[in-house]
């Protein structure tokens, strides 16, 4: 793999707390690779470390094949950066803002290009304190994309977005990662990452605790199927659920939910039984499992380790 970004070992302290307790990942040529975690994981301590804003306590970080703090006069032209918080001044229009950034970007787009991008060409003359935060976090990721980066950081890029705003934002970075550029994305909406990650990894108290790709991490988790019965049938006049492939079942009222990892098998089984059964299933939901609830059980299992 062509790594572009290169995370060994990666270490960082603040005063005696280890926030990043040692990192590895790589992400290659134009991959997006999406960063992870509850608050206070270590996300934003460990994309500070790829962006060249400080030293790693411990272990390395490379970036186009540097070291993004000391080589930053030559990593630096070659990534775009969307932090958080931009905070930019709040007097100047949003065309003033671009352009003044501009001035300092080596190979800048022209700034309507670059609000063409982001849809924000309407809002130009609006001073900076007059937009909403969406409206700042899209200027955010207007001036993280002056300078055509290779390498693109993006932490938390779409808060604060309405739902088209969103999805306005997903087709730009696909747009992007499909013209090579590598994205590292940290984010708090699961579905983002589940709809543009190629690769992933949780992190949990400055440690990473599960990486690979995303169908990978999503299909360790089983599938669901629930159910209403009507009121005159019962459980026990389904085949056997072990040899449907269920691996897990529980019953709420007339509501049957059942867990496995051979859901076509297990659909198909079901169905078969009620269509010759003469059963109509209602409320029938079938469902693989979603990033979500792998995320949410991998951090609910390493809670309960930690308490043990």
């Amino acid at each position: 793999m062509n790594a572009i970004i290169e995370s060994v070992g990666l270490r960082r302290s603040y005063r005696g707390f280890d926030a990043v307790r040692g990192v590895d990942f790589t992400v290659a040529r134009g991959e997006l690779f999406a960063l992870l975690g509850t608050n206070g994981a270590g996300k934003t301590s460990t994309l500070e470390l790829l962006e060249g804003q400080a030293v790693p306590s411990g272990g390395t970080v490379r970036v186009l094949g540097r070291d993004p703090f000391r080589d930053r006069a030559a990593v630096r032209p070659r990534v775009g950066v969307m932090l958080q918080e931009g905070g930019f001044p709040a007097e100047l229009t949003v065309l003033e803002t671009v352009r003044m950034w501009a001035g300092c970007t080596s190979g800048a787009r022209p700034a309507g290009e670059a609000l063409e991008l982001t849809r924000l060409s309407d809002r130009r003359t609006v001073r900076v304190k007059q937009l909403s935060g969406g409206e700042r976090r899209r200027l955010d990721l207007t001036l993280a994309l002056l300078g055509r980066p290779e390498v693109l950081f993006l932490d938390e890029p779409t808060t604060g977005l309405d739902a088209q705003s969103r999805r306005d934002t997903w087709e730009l970075i696909r747009e992007l990662k499909a013209q090579g550029t590598t994205v590292l994305l940290t984010t708090h909406y699961l579905e983002e990452a589940e709809q543009l990650a190629d690769r992933l990894a949780i992190m949990h108290r400055g440690l990473i605790a599960t990486t690979g790709r995303v169908a990978d991490v999503v299909a360790e988790r089983p599938s669901r199927i629930s159910f209403d019965l009507p009121a005159d049938r019962f459980l026990g006049e389904l085949p056997p659920l072990a040899a449907m492939g269920v691996t897990r079942h529980e019953t709420e009222g007339r509501t049957v939910r059942l867990e496995t990892r051979e859901l076509q098998r297990t659909a198909t089984e079901l169905l078969a039984w009620a269509h010759h059964a003469g059963v109509e299933l209602r409320a029938l939901d079938a469902r693989s499992a979603s990033l979500e609830e792998a995320f949410m059980e991998i951090a609910r299992g390493l809670e309960n380790e930690e308490t043990r």
